[in-house]
């Protein structure tokens, strides 16, 4: 009689894959500093996983991702010093999945980890990543996980809960107030949907859809005008339709902020800090009759990305250029009838999507982004031309960046004054403005969290 244990049932390669590349991928962001959309795309291709597979590692690397100072709080109680690096993030990976993904098996989780300790060479931590899953499993389910005392230290129990270091969560509660703040950083849309908007110069709203059908693709309209949310479609950067210039991925906010420029006939439109593109793409092919869109960035390989989109819309009116938005050209004084200044920012209104910002930017860092922005704002106010318009936009939360950054260059250029009417806003989304100024949050507006000003120049320097 064989008296050898029953091997255990082995997982199927895709599970195993996806986990893989999962790690792969969080090992290129947390020691490569690489951006998490891009590290995750590029493995991602080079795979040949199935969409279902797909989806699963795209899951377990944001979960990943997102709770990672959770994570490192939750790993610190069970193991005192972390050995090295792939270590870590093999536990971040299987802790992910432990602690925010209910619909996997706790012992393939282990399994797993131990199994890609092993395959890297590893071994001999295999106790210890047995061990810490194991003891992370039994105090999850005794509840006996610690965390800060949220009325005690509620700053603390805010960075650690949602994952965003303390000075960036004393920046938002000093902003808005401690509830409002823990609404803000608590959010979580129901799905993350693709937001496209179809080629204005090949479709209207009815052509549009009727594409869609064609295609079997389920499209949702969103609150601003030709907006669509898509769900269940993949790749949709190798689309042949997409590369055919047929349709473009661009949020919603984003979108917005090109409404607010409201670009008409011949006019001539700046975009100063345009990269990677998607809203000087889109006022271009709200012009006619000659008018044109100057698109700058300051990094020649960014200008690459807005010649790319130019090229694959087939806009001759889009014009990309190497420029400093922050160094003012005299020459270029009162040339244009509108400037678009979608500016550097934090980018902490759009964290829900690129959950790597949260560790990449530090309050330091907004203070000079901050510095930058007004650079750029005293630059390029100065060519719009009379009775034409300034955008002031980014993709941030915090005031000094937005209302504070607006209300000080208004203080300090008096022929701007604020457009108040909103009439570039959807019907639903203008009792958001205040002061003649948008801020949108996720949790309130369902899009990227986004600042829009539109100020007219009244009269001369």
């Amino acid at each position: 009689m064989d008296k050898r244990p029953p091997k255990k049932p082995m997982m199927k390669p895709s599970v195993i894959d996806a986990r893989r590349l999962a790690l792969n991928a969080l090992m290129d962001v947390t020691r490569a500093d690489a951006y998490a959309t891009l590290a995750l795309d590029k493995h991602l291709s080079r795979s040949n996983l199935s969409h279902v597979d797909k989806r699963l590692a795209t899951n377990i690397f944001y979960s990943a991702l997102e709770n990672r100072i959770r994570i490192s709080h939750v790993l610190g109680q069970f193991v005192s010093k972390m050995p090295e690096p792939v270590i870590e993030d093999i536990l971040h990976i299987a802790a992910a999945q432990l602690l925010f993904m209910d619909k996997l098996p706790d012992h393939a989780v282990v399994d797993q980890a131990v199994r890609q300790v092993k395959t890297l060479g590893r071994e001999h931590y295999a106790a210890l990543v047995n061990g810490t899953l194991r003891s992370l499993i039994r105090a999850r389910d005794a509840g006996e996980i610690e965390y800060p005392d949220k009325e005690k230290y509620p700053l603390r129990y805010l960075s650690i809960m949602h994952s965003l270091p303390e000075p960036l969560v004393k920046r938002i509660a000093d902003d808005y107030g401690m509830d409002q703040a823990q609404e803000i950083l608590r959010y979580r849309p129901e799905s993350f949907d693709q937001t496209i908007r179809p080629n204005f110069r090949r479709y209207d709203a009815q052509a549009f859809e009727a594409y869609a059908e064609k295609r079997h693709w389920t499209l949702k309209p969103g609150v601003v005008p030709m907006a669509y949310h898509l769900s269940g479609a993949a790749d949709l950067g190798q689309d042949e339709d997409f590369l055919a210039g047929r349709y473009s991925m661009i949020g919603e906010s984003s979108m917005l902020a090109a409404y607010a420029v409201a670009p008409k006939g011949s006019e001539v439109i700046l975009d100063a800090c345009a990269a990677p593109g998607g809203k000087a793409a889109m006022m271009a092919e709200m012009l006619t009759d000659g008018g044109r869109v100057q698109a700058w960035d300051v990094h020649e390989h960014r200008v690459q990305l807005l010649k790319s989109v130019q090229k694959r819309l087939h806009l001759e009116n889009m014009k990309p250029a190497v420029r400093d938005a922050s160094i003012h050209s005299p020459n270029l004084d009162m040339m244009f009838d509108a400037v678009l200044i979608d500016a550097p920012c934090s980018g902490l209104g759009v964290m829900l999507n690129k959950p790597d910002i949260k560790y990449r930017v530090s309050s330091q860092d907004i203070d000079s982004l901050v510095k930058l922005q007004k650079k750029i704002l005293d630059a390029c106010c100065q060519y719009v031309g009379i009775g034409g318009r300034l955008i002031y936009s980014t993709c941030t939360i915090t005031k000094d960046e937005n209302e504070r950054q607006v209300r000080a260059f208004l203080d300090s250029h008096p022929e701007f004054s604020l457009d108040e009417s909103g009439d570039w806003l959807p019907e639903s989304l203008r009792d958001r403005m205040q002061d003649g100024m948008l801020q949108l949050q996720p949790h309130l507006d369902h899009m990227d969290g986004f600042f829009i000003a539109r100020m007219v120049r009244r009269g001369a320097l």
